[in-house]
Protein backbone atom coordinates (compact mmCIF):
# COMPACT_ATOMS: atom_id res chain seq x y z
CA UNK A 1 0.00 0.00 0.00
CA UNK A 2 1.49 3.32 -1.01
CA UNK A 3 1.80 5.95 1.68
CA UNK A 4 -0.20 9.01 0.77
CA UNK A 5 -0.16 12.57 1.98
CA UNK A 6 -2.11 13.74 5.00
CA UNK A 7 -4.84 15.58 3.07
CA UNK A 8 -7.57 13.01 3.69
CA UNK A 9 -9.68 13.67 6.77
CA UNK A 10 -9.24 11.29 9.68
CA UNK A 11 -11.07 11.23 12.98
CA UNK A 12 -9.22 13.16 15.66
CA UNK A 13 -8.55 11.65 19.07
CA UNK A 14 -10.55 12.89 22.03
CA UNK A 15 -8.57 14.02 25.08
CA UNK A 16 -9.96 13.53 28.55
CA UNK A 17 -9.56 16.46 30.97
CA UNK A 18 -6.10 16.81 32.49
CA UNK A 19 -7.40 16.78 36.07
CA UNK A 20 -8.59 13.18 35.70
CA UNK A 21 -4.98 11.98 35.60
CA UNK A 22 -2.90 11.31 38.72
CA UNK A 23 -0.55 14.05 39.83
CA UNK A 24 2.83 14.35 38.16
CA UNK A 25 5.40 11.86 39.39
CA UNK A 26 8.26 9.65 38.29
CA UNK A 27 7.48 6.10 39.41
CA UNK A 28 10.25 3.50 39.45
CA UNK A 29 9.99 0.55 37.04
CA UNK A 30 7.06 -1.64 37.96
CA UNK A 31 7.92 -4.99 39.61
CA UNK A 32 8.43 -7.90 37.25
CA UNK A 33 8.19 -11.66 37.29
CA UNK A 34 9.06 -14.59 35.09
CA UNK A 35 6.28 -16.47 33.31
CA UNK A 36 7.12 -19.88 31.86
CA UNK A 37 5.03 -20.67 28.81
CA UNK A 38 5.64 -23.42 26.25
CA UNK A 39 9.07 -24.08 27.72
CA UNK A 40 10.27 -20.48 27.46
CA UNK A 41 10.44 -17.72 30.06
CA UNK A 42 8.88 -14.32 29.37
CA UNK A 43 9.43 -11.41 31.72
CA UNK A 44 6.31 -9.42 32.63
CA UNK A 45 5.94 -6.22 34.66
CA UNK A 46 2.69 -5.62 36.52
CA UNK A 47 1.12 -2.19 37.06
CA UNK A 48 -1.71 -2.77 39.55
CA UNK A 49 -4.88 -0.78 39.09
CA UNK A 50 -5.59 1.95 41.62
CA UNK A 51 -9.38 1.63 41.42
CA UNK A 52 -11.77 -1.31 41.65
CA UNK A 53 -13.29 -2.85 38.55
CA UNK A 54 -10.31 -2.04 36.32
CA UNK A 55 -9.91 -3.74 32.96
CA UNK A 56 -6.89 -5.61 31.67
CA UNK A 57 -4.18 -4.06 29.49
CA UNK A 58 -1.11 -5.48 27.75
CA UNK A 59 1.80 -3.27 26.63
CA UNK A 60 4.28 -4.32 23.91
CA UNK A 61 7.56 -2.48 23.32
CA UNK A 62 9.47 -1.77 20.12
CA UNK A 63 12.68 -3.02 18.53
CA UNK A 64 15.49 -2.67 21.04
CA UNK A 65 13.09 -1.68 23.81
CA UNK A 66 11.69 -3.45 26.85
CA UNK A 67 8.75 -3.47 29.23
CA UNK A 68 10.28 -0.47 31.02
CA UNK A 69 9.27 1.71 28.09
CA UNK A 70 5.72 1.72 29.52
CA UNK A 71 6.44 2.73 33.14
CA UNK A 72 4.94 6.21 32.97
CA UNK A 73 1.95 5.53 30.73
CA UNK A 74 0.94 2.37 32.60
CA UNK A 75 1.10 4.29 35.87
CA UNK A 76 -1.12 7.07 34.55
CA UNK A 77 -3.65 4.59 33.17
CA UNK A 78 -3.81 2.57 36.38
CA UNK A 79 -6.91 4.62 37.24
CA UNK A 80 -8.70 2.51 34.63
CA UNK A 81 -6.45 -0.38 33.65
CA UNK A 82 -4.56 -3.20 35.34
CA UNK A 83 -1.48 -3.28 33.15
CA UNK A 84 1.01 -5.93 32.19
CA UNK A 85 4.03 -5.04 30.06
CA UNK A 86 5.86 -7.93 28.46
CA UNK A 87 9.42 -8.26 27.20
CA UNK A 88 9.38 -9.84 23.74
CA UNK A 89 11.55 -12.95 23.30
CA UNK A 90 15.24 -12.05 23.49
CA UNK A 91 14.61 -8.51 24.73
CA UNK A 92 14.67 -7.11 28.24
CA UNK A 93 14.74 -10.04 30.63
CA UNK A 94 12.89 -12.58 28.47
CA UNK A 95 14.65 -15.66 27.18
CA UNK A 96 15.56 -15.83 23.48
CA UNK A 97 13.03 -17.37 21.15
CA UNK A 98 13.32 -19.49 18.01
CA UNK A 99 12.01 -16.99 15.44
CA UNK A 100 12.10 -13.21 15.37
CA UNK A 101 9.37 -12.24 12.92
CA UNK A 102 6.20 -10.21 13.36
CA UNK A 103 4.02 -13.36 13.03
CA UNK A 104 6.17 -15.22 15.58
CA UNK A 105 5.92 -12.39 18.10
CA UNK A 106 2.16 -12.15 17.49
CA UNK A 107 1.81 -15.88 18.11
CA UNK A 108 3.69 -15.48 21.39
CA UNK A 109 1.42 -12.64 22.50
CA UNK A 110 -1.70 -14.61 21.63
CA UNK A 111 -0.43 -17.54 23.66
CA UNK A 112 0.39 -15.25 26.57
CA UNK A 113 -3.06 -13.60 26.58
CA UNK A 114 -4.69 -17.02 26.51
CA UNK A 115 -2.34 -18.33 29.21
CA UNK A 116 -2.89 -15.36 31.53
CA UNK A 117 -6.64 -16.06 31.45
CA UNK A 118 -7.56 -12.39 31.89
CA UNK A 119 -9.96 -12.28 28.99
CA UNK A 120 -9.76 -9.71 26.22
CA UNK A 121 -7.26 -6.91 26.83
CA UNK A 122 -6.69 -3.32 25.87
CA UNK A 123 -3.65 -3.85 23.67
CA UNK A 124 -0.87 -1.26 23.31
CA UNK A 125 2.07 -1.41 20.89
CA UNK A 126 4.96 0.92 20.12
CA UNK A 127 6.98 0.67 16.89
CA UNK A 128 7.65 -3.06 16.28
CA UNK A 129 5.17 -3.75 19.07
CA UNK A 130 2.58 -1.80 17.09
CA UNK A 131 3.05 -4.03 14.06
CA UNK A 132 2.75 -7.10 16.28
CA UNK A 133 -0.36 -5.70 17.98
CA UNK A 134 -2.03 -5.09 14.61
CA UNK A 135 -1.49 -8.73 13.68
CA UNK A 136 -2.88 -9.92 17.03
CA UNK A 137 -5.96 -7.68 16.72
CA UNK A 138 -6.60 -8.80 13.14
CA UNK A 139 -6.18 -12.52 13.76
CA UNK A 140 -7.80 -12.74 17.19
CA UNK A 141 -10.40 -9.99 17.60
CA UNK A 142 -11.84 -11.90 20.54
CA UNK A 143 -8.70 -11.09 22.55
CA UNK A 144 -8.56 -7.32 21.93
CA UNK A 145 -11.00 -4.77 23.41
CA UNK A 146 -9.24 -1.66 22.13
CA UNK A 147 -5.98 -1.09 20.29
CA UNK A 148 -3.51 1.75 20.86
CA UNK A 149 -0.65 2.12 18.37
CA UNK A 150 2.21 4.51 19.08
CA UNK A 151 4.47 5.16 16.07
CA UNK A 152 3.57 1.69 14.72
CA UNK A 153 6.21 0.17 12.45
CA UNK A 154 3.79 -0.56 9.65
CA UNK A 155 5.36 -0.93 6.21
CA UNK A 156 6.99 1.92 4.34
CA UNK A 157 9.56 1.53 1.59
CA UNK A 158 11.52 4.78 1.72
CA UNK A 159 14.12 3.91 4.35
CA UNK A 160 15.73 7.29 3.89
CA UNK A 161 12.99 8.39 6.29
CA UNK A 162 14.41 6.18 9.06
CA UNK A 163 17.71 6.28 10.89
CA UNK A 164 17.64 2.49 10.78
CA UNK A 165 17.85 2.63 7.00
CA UNK A 166 21.62 2.80 7.35
CA UNK A 167 21.53 -0.71 8.82
CA UNK A 168 19.95 -2.27 5.73
CA UNK A 169 23.29 -3.14 4.03
CA UNK A 170 24.32 -4.93 7.22
CA UNK A 171 21.45 -7.41 6.85
CA UNK A 172 22.91 -8.74 3.60
CA UNK A 173 26.24 -9.67 5.18
CA UNK A 174 26.75 -13.24 6.44
CA UNK A 175 28.54 -11.98 9.56
CA UNK A 176 25.93 -9.36 10.42
CA UNK A 177 25.25 -10.62 13.94
CA UNK A 178 28.94 -10.85 14.81
CA UNK A 179 29.56 -7.36 13.45
CA UNK A 180 26.67 -5.97 15.49
CA UNK A 181 28.03 -7.63 18.64
CA UNK A 182 31.47 -6.15 18.00
CA UNK A 183 29.97 -2.71 17.46
CA UNK A 184 28.14 -3.04 20.76
CA UNK A 185 31.39 -3.69 22.62
CA UNK A 186 33.11 -0.72 20.97
CA UNK A 187 30.67 1.79 22.45
CA UNK A 188 30.63 2.75 26.10
CA UNK A 189 27.20 2.15 27.65
CA UNK A 190 26.80 5.85 28.37
CA UNK A 191 27.46 6.72 24.72
CA UNK A 192 24.94 4.14 23.51
CA UNK A 193 22.29 5.53 25.85
CA UNK A 194 22.76 9.00 24.38
CA UNK A 195 22.56 7.63 20.82
CA UNK A 196 19.34 5.78 21.57
CA UNK A 197 17.74 8.75 23.29
CA UNK A 198 18.69 11.07 20.44
CA UNK A 199 17.17 8.63 17.94
CA UNK A 200 13.92 8.11 19.84
CA UNK A 201 13.23 11.42 21.58
CA UNK A 202 12.67 14.82 19.99
CA UNK A 203 13.28 16.91 23.11
CA UNK A 204 15.81 15.35 25.48
CA UNK A 205 14.89 17.84 28.22
CA UNK A 206 11.70 15.81 28.69
CA UNK A 207 13.72 12.82 29.90
CA UNK A 208 14.46 13.13 33.61
CA UNK A 209 17.63 11.97 35.30
CA UNK A 210 15.94 8.91 36.82
CA UNK A 211 14.83 7.67 33.39
CA UNK A 212 18.36 8.20 32.06
CA UNK A 213 19.78 6.09 34.88
CA UNK A 214 17.24 3.36 34.17
CA UNK A 215 18.12 3.45 30.47
CA UNK A 216 21.78 3.00 31.36
CA UNK A 217 20.92 -0.01 33.54
CA UNK A 218 19.01 -1.52 30.60
CA UNK A 219 21.98 -0.99 28.30
CA UNK A 220 24.34 -2.58 30.79
CA UNK A 221 22.02 -5.60 30.89
CA UNK A 222 22.39 -5.91 27.11
CA UNK A 223 26.17 -5.84 27.40
CA UNK A 224 25.95 -8.84 29.71
CA UNK A 225 23.73 -10.76 27.28
CA UNK A 226 25.45 -12.90 24.67
CA UNK A 227 22.30 -13.18 22.57
CA UNK A 228 21.18 -9.55 22.37
CA UNK A 229 23.05 -8.40 19.25
CA UNK A 230 21.94 -11.45 17.28
CA UNK A 231 18.33 -11.05 18.42
CA UNK A 232 18.33 -7.39 17.38
CA UNK A 233 19.69 -8.13 13.90
CA UNK A 234 17.33 -11.06 13.32
CA UNK A 235 14.34 -9.04 14.52
CA UNK A 236 15.24 -6.11 12.28
CA UNK A 237 15.62 -8.53 9.37
CA UNK A 238 12.20 -10.01 10.17
CA UNK A 239 10.63 -6.55 10.30
CA UNK A 240 12.10 -5.54 6.95
CA UNK A 241 10.86 -8.82 5.47
CA UNK A 242 7.34 -8.03 6.69
CA UNK A 243 7.59 -4.63 5.00
CA UNK A 244 8.48 -6.21 1.68
CA UNK A 245 5.75 -8.88 1.92
CA UNK A 246 3.16 -6.18 2.52
CA UNK A 247 3.59 -4.90 -1.02
CA UNK A 248 3.25 -8.36 -2.59
CA UNK A 249 0.09 -10.41 -3.22
CA UNK A 250 -0.96 -12.74 -0.43
CA UNK A 251 -2.54 -12.76 3.01
CA UNK A 252 0.58 -11.75 4.97
CA UNK A 253 0.41 -8.01 4.30
CA UNK A 254 0.38 -5.96 7.48
CA UNK A 255 -1.63 -3.27 5.70
CA UNK A 256 -4.27 -5.85 4.69
CA UNK A 257 -4.35 -7.08 8.27
CA UNK A 258 -4.73 -3.50 9.51
CA UNK A 259 -7.75 -3.03 7.25
CA UNK A 260 -9.41 -6.03 8.94
CA UNK A 261 -8.95 -4.77 12.52
CA UNK A 262 -12.32 -4.26 14.19
CA UNK A 263 -11.28 -3.05 17.65
CA UNK A 264 -11.69 0.67 18.41
CA UNK A 265 -8.22 2.06 17.75
CA UNK A 266 -6.13 5.04 18.77
CA UNK A 267 -3.11 5.85 16.58
CA UNK A 268 -0.45 8.18 17.99
CA UNK A 269 2.30 9.60 15.79
CA UNK A 270 5.25 11.87 16.45
CA UNK A 271 5.89 14.67 14.00
CA UNK A 272 9.62 14.41 14.70
CA UNK A 273 9.86 10.62 14.56
CA UNK A 274 13.27 9.66 13.16
CA UNK A 275 12.69 5.89 13.04
CA UNK A 276 9.28 5.43 11.40
CA UNK A 277 8.10 7.48 8.43
CA UNK A 278 5.89 10.24 9.89
CA UNK A 279 3.26 9.46 7.25
CA UNK A 280 2.64 5.99 8.66
CA UNK A 281 0.49 6.98 11.66
CA UNK A 282 -2.03 9.00 9.58
CA UNK A 283 -2.11 6.18 7.03
CA UNK A 284 -2.83 3.65 9.78
CA UNK A 285 -5.68 5.83 11.05
CA UNK A 286 -7.16 5.91 7.55
CA UNK A 287 -6.81 2.16 6.97
CA UNK A 288 -8.06 0.81 10.32
CA UNK A 289 -11.84 1.19 10.19
CA UNK A 290 -12.73 2.40 13.71
CA UNK A 291 -9.73 4.59 14.45
CA UNK A 292 -8.81 8.05 15.60
CA UNK A 293 -5.50 9.91 15.30
CA UNK A 294 -3.35 11.95 17.67
CA UNK A 295 -0.38 13.61 15.95
CA UNK A 296 2.13 15.27 18.28
CA UNK A 297 4.18 17.64 16.17
CA UNK A 298 7.12 18.11 18.54
CA UNK A 299 7.43 14.52 19.73
CA UNK A 300 9.62 11.68 18.51
CA UNK A 301 9.30 7.90 18.32
CA UNK A 302 8.28 7.04 21.89
CA UNK A 303 5.38 9.32 22.74
CA UNK A 304 4.45 7.09 25.68
CA UNK A 305 7.71 8.25 27.30
CA UNK A 306 8.12 11.76 25.92
CA UNK A 307 4.48 12.86 26.19
CA UNK A 308 2.96 10.28 28.53
CA UNK A 309 0.23 12.54 29.91
CA UNK A 310 -1.07 13.54 26.49
CA UNK A 311 -1.12 9.92 25.37
CA UNK A 312 -2.88 8.89 28.59
CA UNK A 313 -5.54 11.55 28.04
CA UNK A 314 -6.13 10.23 24.51
CA UNK A 315 -6.38 6.64 25.75
CA UNK A 316 -8.90 7.60 28.43
CA UNK A 317 -10.77 9.56 25.77
CA UNK A 318 -10.90 6.42 23.63
CA UNK A 319 -12.20 4.31 26.53
CA UNK A 320 -14.88 6.87 27.33
CA UNK A 321 -15.89 7.34 23.71
CA UNK A 322 -16.25 3.62 23.10
CA UNK A 323 -17.97 2.95 26.41
CA UNK A 324 -15.23 0.61 27.62
CA UNK A 325 -15.76 0.33 31.35
CA UNK A 326 -17.70 3.59 31.54
CA UNK A 327 -20.27 1.98 33.79
CA UNK A 328 -17.57 1.49 36.46
CA UNK A 329 -15.54 4.65 36.00
CA UNK A 330 -17.23 8.01 35.72
CA UNK A 331 -14.91 10.21 33.70
CA UNK A 332 -17.43 13.03 33.57
CA UNK A 333 -16.97 14.02 37.21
Amino acid sequence: MRLRGQTEAVKRATLCPEHLLPEHGVPPPWPGREVRLDGMVSYVRDTPATAPGAEQALYVHGLGGSSQNWTDLAGLLAVRLHGQAIDLPGFGRSEPGHRYTVPAFAERLIRYIEHSDRGAVHLFGNSLGGAVAVQVAALRPDLVRTLTLISPALPFLDFRRSLQGRLLPLLALPQAERMAARRLTELAPEALVEQLLEACVADLSRICEQRRREALEEIQLRYQSEHYAGVYVRTFRGLVSSFLRSYLPGPGSLWRLARSVRAPTLVVGGGRDRLVDVRVAPQAARVIPDSRLLMLGQVGHVAQIEAARLVARAVLGLLTETGEGAERHDLAR
